[in-house]
């Protein structure tokens, strides 16, 4: 029986069971285990900045485009990839993702130049383009529209606690043995998780959690719209694009911060480079935790006006700008460290709503290609200028003075989301008439 709540409708992606199986939990717990593989291959770059950089004497704009390479192909191959995803077989290019971007990651111990570790990076976020996309795709279709944010902001938050483990991890080995065993050990760690996820996740095992609808999609024609029709479905309304927007400015600032904060504290607080990763990859947990908490709230505050995600994603915004636009202007010292830590939780706040956001405006049996579209934002918009821009600007007037800037991308998040807050109802409800009118 409906309720005058009609969001679920317009992604009848989930089940209404109220309970979730034990089976979703594992596939979700290997699933974000590879997502923090995914990230700690990453981010353990940032925490051999200052190595690198003594190495082969970079300046901060060829350190940050070591970084951005990654972003920036995940931002290029991120779609079409997720396409293919979506033909080929989800969980498959899960397991090939996960292989080339840790066999990358082996590459990048082996360089012996700028040039061959920018090549080894660049396969890294080939290997990485379609995985968050994917992943969130295969996670949402086994879960409660109930818990999209909730689910949403946790998975994504798997990219901050890899974030974690790769810049703490990642430092303390290299403190001792080395940035090349650094990237070795990240390497190791992936490939013993795909083996894991291949023999634990199937298709076949995935199949009965996930709804009637989603099924047929995948037998019939569903899973293999014309270009026409996807297009149609991904970019159906203004709000849709508001959140692919909104979601990939704002994360502007955790990437900024994520890639340069060892240096930050290296610089300005004289701390050694082991000391510098591991506390600065305590700003990243304070992040991840920001996520997953704040995608909780906003689960909670909007259940029966779902209208209410995008007031909730704009306040993470607005507090996230005021944090940390106090605190980088502060002096050095603990006051300083609080205020960013501060806004560091309120700075990936909007992605569990902007992300349930796109859920609920697009057709399931096109959510890996709708969540590519997010990525690719995120990346394009976000992700892959953050460390080399904040690198470009730091070469002119300094690593703080390239910060301070960071804080306002969030305030022009919060704008684009305030003009998807205006248009949804309207939208929503085109999308849910769209709907029933094909189901006929």
């Amino acid at each position: 029986m409906l309720t005058t709540h009609v969001e679920p409708a317009a992604g009848e992606l989930a089940t209404t069971e109220t309970n979730v199986r034990a089976y979703a939990w594992v596939v979700f717990a290997l699933t974000v285990g590879l997502l923090l593989s995914d990230y700690m291959s990453r981010q353990v770059l940032n925490a051999v900045f200052p190595l690198l950089k003594l190495t082969w004497g970079l300046s901060d704009t060829r350190l940050g485009s070591l970084s951005s390479v990654v972003a920036l192909m995940v931002g290029v191959l991120t779609f079409p990839l997720s396409v293919l995803a979506d033909r080929w077989g989800r969980v498959k290019s899960i397991v090939l993702m996960a292989a080339m971007w840790s066999l990358a990651t082996l590459g990048c111990a082996l360089s012996s130049s700028y040039g061959q570790m920018l090549l080894a990076r660049a396969f890294v976020g080939i290997g990485e383009a379609a995985y968050g996309s994917v992943g969130i795709a295969v996670v949402l279709s086994i879960f409660p529209v109930r818990l999209r944010a909730t689910i949403t902001g946790a998975f994504m938050a798997g990219g901050a606690f890899g974030s974690v483990l790769g810049m703490a991890f990642g430092g303390a080995v290299a403190a001792h043995l080395g940035w090349r065993a650094a990237f070795g050990a990240m390497a190791a760690m992936g490939i013993v998780l795909v083996v894991i996820y291949r023999v634990v996740v199937t298709e076949k095992r995935i199949a009965p959690l996930q709804p009637a609808s989603l099924n047929r999609d995948a037998q019939g024609q569903g899973m293999c719209p014309s270009l026409r029709t996807l297009m149609k479905g991904l970019f159906s309304t203004r709000s849709v694009l508001c959140a692919y927007v909104g979601s990939g400015v704002h994360l502007l600032v955790p990437a900024a911060v994520w890639s340069w904060m060892p240096s930050f504290l290296n610089r300005y607080y004289g701390m050694a480079t082991g000391k510098a990763a591991v506390t600065a990859a305590l700003f990243v947990l304070v992040t991840g935790v920001g996520m997953v908490v704040c995608g909780n709230l906003a689960d909670r505050y909007s259940k029966h006006v779902g209208e209410r995600k995008w007031s909730i994603a704009i306040a993470y915004c607005l507090l996230c700008f005021t944090l940390l636009a106090i605190g980088l202007r502060v002096p050095v010292g603990m006051a300083q460290l609080v205020l960013i830590g501060a806004g560091m939780f309120f700075c990936a706040g909007a992605a569990g709503p902007s992300g349930a956001m796109v859920a609920n405006l697009t057709p399931p049996s096109i959510h890996a290609s709708a969540f590519a579209t997010l990525t690719l934002s995120n990346n394009l918009l976000g992700l892959a200028p953050a460390a080399v821009l904040t690198g470009f600007v730091a070469d002119r007037i300094g690593l703080l003075g390239a910060l301070q800037l960071v804080p306002f991308a969030p305030l022009v998040a919060a704008g684009v989301f305030l003009i998807g807050k205006r248009n949804y109802a309207v939208d929503l409800a085109r999308v849910n008439t769209l709907r029933e009118e094909a189901a006929r």
